[in-house]
């Protein structure tokens, strides 16, 4: 298949709103792929490269060559050149990068040009994400869309669906299972403004979880061999040798199991997340004393050795064990199964409610033991790994929406020198791009402006004298009192007193929240599943 036609679907999907008309058009062009190009040209459709880390950022795209007259590259071979740019390492590899980019330029037009560009610093924001790429693939491969969605699930490689829908129809959808080693995107949780809200979603009786303010974490261990990865499914195995040590010692041999890693201070109270954050990066800091929640031995053990900061893993679910899948199990026989594999004193604190005033007691046990609040869980409902239903429903004490950053201000006064007010951008689902819902510098401490200096410099697509443009690319958590109408922003709404909580680097701007949850908290409507 020639490289210009997938250049031309992607600029037609881009152009479109339809929902439908983007399937047919993404459809079409999967079906005129060769077996050998699905797994890369899907990706492309999807804006993914195959190749992850290439090397190639901003600095790389610059004084191109001009754009070829005629069309002759194919996509067997752009993505042959992508391999060889991305196995590019060592010495001189800065010059020898830069030769294959301008080559791989120089044979590309102008459309086939912008394709790879908005490949490379993955910003192809046609409106083509997984969910729409998942019906394409369906109709493309002439099978239900319900199959190729729990494959693309359990797999949580599009791209390797893509595969074997095409060449192998629904019969190699069905061979796709939950594999131990191979982590699959979570269940994630609606949010609500009060318990009893949450509760109308899920129904009574439910469960209340207290929600802990650390790092997502999916423990998949089968004999000795024990992996850890975060919600984003990367691997940190290497950096939280507790974590490992915690399930090592637990007497299941196959297990995958779905929780959180929290630091704990002296008192044995949550660290703030950019802690917990920090220390999941950079392994340093000091041990915890024996005040406080009960910690496994096998953690402290492992902390000890280390002479880091202890991240207990608390876990809340299992989705395998001994080489039995639990997801499309209930939840209560899930816990059930957990309960009887894990230690109590790595189990997250939960407890059964059956109605407002025993969710309400849950609720404020959890902030008054200094954690983000609580999850709220529906008990017959299945693992619907990587969806957000309304059978897990978070509750905080404030409204916060994970926002992007588009643009920054230089600061005046103290903060000359730094960029300070951050512009914020809810994701619009409709067209794939953002939403800007205001202007915030609260909540901003000498340390975050340094970094955050630094971080949006390096995304900078326009410097000005006052306003730095950014790619759309930093997820940053903010606290707001309300959202008020307003015409000076294009979507209608604004943020009232907005602040910094923190930055999100466990997320990515596909999973910021959607201008459709802004609008609904100012209807006070709860907003629809995503």
């Amino acid at each position: 298949m020639r490289f210009l036609e997938l250049a031309a679907t992607s600029a037609a999907v881009g152009a479109l709103r339809g929902r439908r008309a983007k399937v047919e058009l993404l459809a079409d062009a999967l079906r005129r792929l060769a077996p050998d190009e699905v797994a890369a040209g899907s990706g492309w459709l999807a804006g993914e490269l195959r190749q992850r880390q290439t090397g190639v950022g901003w600095a790389s795209l610059r004084d191109l060559p001009p754009p070829a007259a005629e069309p002759t590259l194919t996509v067997a071979a752009v993505d042959a050149a992508i391999d060889g740019i991305a196995a590019v390492h060592g010495a001189g590899s800065q010059a020898r990068r830069r030769g294959l980019v301008e080559a791989l330029y120089a044979a590309a037009t102008a459309d086939e040009q912008r394709l790879l560009t908005g490949l490379f610093l993955g910003e192809l924001r046609q409106g083509a994400q997984a969910g729409l790429l998942a019906d394409a693939i369906a109709r493309a491969a002439e099978v239900p869309v319900p199959a190729v969605r729990r494959a693309l699930l359990l797999a949580g490689d599009l791209r390797e669906v893509a595969v074997a829908a095409l060449t192998g129809g629904a019969d190699a959808l069905a061979g796709f299972g939950l594999q131990v080693g191979r982590p699959l995107a979570p269940m994630l949780a609606q949010s609500a403004s009060s318990v009893d809200d949450a509760l109308v979603a899920t129904g009574t009786p439910a469960v209340v979880d207290v929600k802990l303010d650390g790092i997502r974490i999916q423990v998949h261990r089968s004999g000795g061999d024990i992996a850890v990865f975060t919600r984003s499914l990367d691997d940190i195995t290497g950096r939280v040798p507790e974590v490992v040590a915690a399930v090592r010692a637990l007497p299941a041999r196959e297990l995958v199991l779905d929780g959180e890693a929290i630091g704990l201070d002296e008192t044995g109270r949550p660290l703030p997340f950019q802690e917990t954050s920090s220390a999941a990066a950079r392994r340093a800091g000091a041990g915890v004393g024996a005040a406080g929640p009960p910690v496994a031995p096998a953690v402290r053990a492992a902390a000890a050795r280390t002479g880091a900061t202890v991240l207990t893993p608390y876990f809340f679910d299992l989705l395998h064990l001994d080489g039995t899948d639990l997801i499309d199990r209930p939840g209560r026989e899930r816990w059930a199964a957990l309960r009887g594999a894990v230690d109590a004193s790595l189990l997250v604190g939960r407890v059964e409610v059956d109605g407002p005033e025993q969710a309400g007691a849950a609720f404020a046990a959890a902030l008054d033991a200094g954690q983000e609040g609580v999850v709220v869980k529906a008990p017959d409902a299945p693992y619907d790994a990587g969806r957000r239903g309304s059978a897990w429903v978070k509750v905080k004490p404030r409204h916060t929406l994970d926002l992007v950053v588009l643009a920054v201000e230089w600061g005046s006064g103290r903060r000359t020198g730094w960029l300070s007010n951050l512009h914020l951008g809810a994701r619009d689902p409709a067209t794939g791009g953002f939403v800007m819902l205001g202007k915030t510098f609260k909540g901003l401490t000498d340390e975050l402006l340094r970094w955050q200096t630094e971080r949006f410099l390096g995304l900078a697509i326009e410097r000005g004298d006052w306003v730095v443009r950014v790619r759309p690319e930093q997820v940053v958590e903010i606290a707001f009192d309300g959202v008020q109408r307003s015409s000076r922003y294009p979507g209608g709404v604004a943020l009232r007193f907005a602040r910094v909580i923190r930055y999100r680097d466990d997320k990515t701007a596909a999973e910021a929240d959607t201008i459709d949850a802004v609008r609904a908290i100012h209807t006070a409507r709860p907003p629809a599943s995503i």
